[in-house]
Parts: C-alpha cells; structure tokens; sequence
C-alpha cells in the first residue's frame, strides 16, 4: 500500500527554520515526482516545491528560502525552510506520482497521485 507520512511541522518565530520530512513506503520513490503543496484557511492549495529526475520546481514566494531535497536510502523528501514569514503559515502536505509533475504558467499542478495527511506549520511571534 503506497503511503506518504509527513512529519516536522511546528510553531517558529519569523525569520526561524523548519525542516519537514516525508517518509514513503509501497512504491520505487528515487523514480518519482516528489513535491510539496500547502493550504492556508480560506486559500487555494499551491505547490511550493518539487522535485523529479535531478530537476526541482520552486514556487517564486518560497525560491532562496526553501530546498527540497531526498535521501533515496530512507525513501524520504525534506522540505528545509528558512527565514521563515507569517504567510507561510499553512497545513504542508507531502505528494508523490510515478508521472513528471506538471508545470503550467510558472504554477505547479496539483495532479499528483498520492498526498500525505498533512503537517502543520505556524509562523508567529
């Protein structure tokens, strides 16, 4: 059974750092799309990174703050974020597709097959 588990989410003060993990099981993870959405309340969720085949999407409120990066021996994507702002303020959500992810517009697409339940991060003083 395919299934991604996020974890690492928590309460910082502006400008602090985070680092989210996702821990995948029931599928080849080094071969697939691997990303990240978020979902404030009331907004949209959007894709704040990605990454596929050595290749990373970033979306541009997040470029030069976060990293996404994947450790294959422990089937596991990282999500380090810096300098951290109140509107990253959002519910973190892990997703996974054996397919490239899709980029339309500068936006990525959430056509993603499997999501995590989700990691909450709350940026405030």
């Amino acid at each position: 059974v395919e299934r991604l588990v996020e974890s690492g989410g928590g309460l910082v003060q502006p400008g602090g750092s985070l680092t989210l993990s996702c821990v995948a099981s029931g599928f080849t993870f080094s071969s697939w799309a691997m990303a990240w959405f978020r979902q404030a309340p009331g907004k949209q969720r959007e894709g704040v990174a990605a990454l596929y085949g050595g290749s990373t999407y970033y979306h541009d409120s997040v470029k030069g703050r976060f990293t996404i990066s994947q450790d294959s021996a422990k089937n596991t994507v990282n999500l380090q974020m810096n300098s951290l702002k109140p509107e990253d303020t959002a519910t973190y959500y892990c997703a996974a597709d054996s397919r490239p992810p899709l980029v339309e517009r500068g936006v990525l697409r959430d056509a993603f097959l499997y999501w995590g339940q989700g990691t909450q991060v709350t940026v405030s003083s």
